[in-house]
């Protein structure tokens, strides 16, 4: 486990957190990731009530802790943990995009929604570079997963359909997740590589500050597992995938405790409810309405993919 730095150790529940830098947030809020949650963390966990994460912040900084308040009040009351291995973004997204469906009221519609938006991203990614064999392997898994939430032959011997806690076990499995976070870096780079224009005017290093060349940004900071995501690769997503996405900005900055959410409405009915993201620096999780899951976790017939 890493150890807190100096500078750490003096953080009280009487600490101004508007004080601290965004690198001193970065590493309170990794410290607390670090701590709280083992390694062996679930790539996609289930879903838990709100105040678990309320706990892991007791006995620090009160900021936090009326920022939560405020999204329990707003009525969010459950969080879908991801494993905070960079990949967060992508793999939350992917996952709540697909769970979304089962909550649909013409499953039907939304499978062939989804489908048809995924499948018309293909020549796009062909034509960016990326090589046919890495296309189809990586498109093989989210389009059986998709359709099989109407239709048994892709995921079942059975006859059945996927249920919710079988795509759960699909996102927990490390090799399916990871092709599954691969495929939206994937469309991600397509759609910024595809559009320079639009996307060049804010490719900076985020270290550094620096400018960078589009296929220079897109090859060290997007298509690399590991990668953390900024407002520029969210913007591309939600884009592509013409969703409405919606990230609360958990950061302990706000004096009287209000939580900042920041939009991204790129769905063809702007009234689609958003995907929900939660962000604390350097980590996304689902925030989610509910706060256990829809059916119970049973892993006892895996999903054939």
């Amino acid at each position: 486990m890493d150890l807190p730095t100096d500078w750490m150790r003096n953080i009280t529940q009487d600490t101004d957190i508007t004080s601290l830098s965004q690198a001193q947030l970065y590493e309170l809020n990794q410290n607390v990731l670090n701590s709280t949650v083992p390694s062996t963390k679930p790539l996609i966990a289930e879903l838990v009530p709100l105040s678990v994460l309320r706990a892991e912040y007791e006995g620090g900084s009160d900021s936090f802790i009326r920022q939560i308040d405020f999204l329990l009040a707003q009525g969010y009351e459950g969080v879908r943990r991801s494993r905070g291995d960079g990949d967060c973004f992508y793999r939350s997204l992917i996952f709540a995009y697909i769970e979304r469906i089962f909550n649909e009221q013409d499953r039907q519609l939304a499978v062939g929604t989804s489908i048809s938006t995924l499948e018309s991203l293909l020549p796009k990614l062909a034509e960016v570079g990326f090589e046919k064999t890495v296309i189809d392997e990586s498109w093989e898994i989210p389009r059986d997963l998709i359709t099989g939430i109407v239709d048994p032959e892709p995921v079942s011997n059975s006859g059945k359909t996927l249920t919710p806690a079988q795509l759960l076990e699909v996102f927990q499995d490390d090799s399916m997740s990871n092709y599954l976070a691969m495929f939206m870096r994937m469309i991600t780079s397509a759609q910024i590589r595809s559009d320079p224009e639009e996307y060049d005017p804010f490719l900076t290093h985020p270290d550094t500050g620096e400018k960078m060349a589009v296929r220079e940004f897109c090859e060290t900071f997007v298509e690399v597992l590991g990668k953390e995501a900024d407002h520029v690769q969210v913007t591309a997503i939600s884009r592509a995938l013409k969703v409405n996405v919606k990230i609360a900005y958990l950061d302990g900055r706000s004096d009287d405790g209000r939580v900042e959410f920041v939009t991204f409405n790129n769905a063809v009915n702007e009234n689609e409810t958003p995907l929900t993201l939660l962000y604390r620096p350097g980590h996304y999780d689902i925030l989610d309405r509910r706060c256990i899951e829809p059916l119970s976790i049973d892993i006892g017939e895996g999903v054939n993919i």
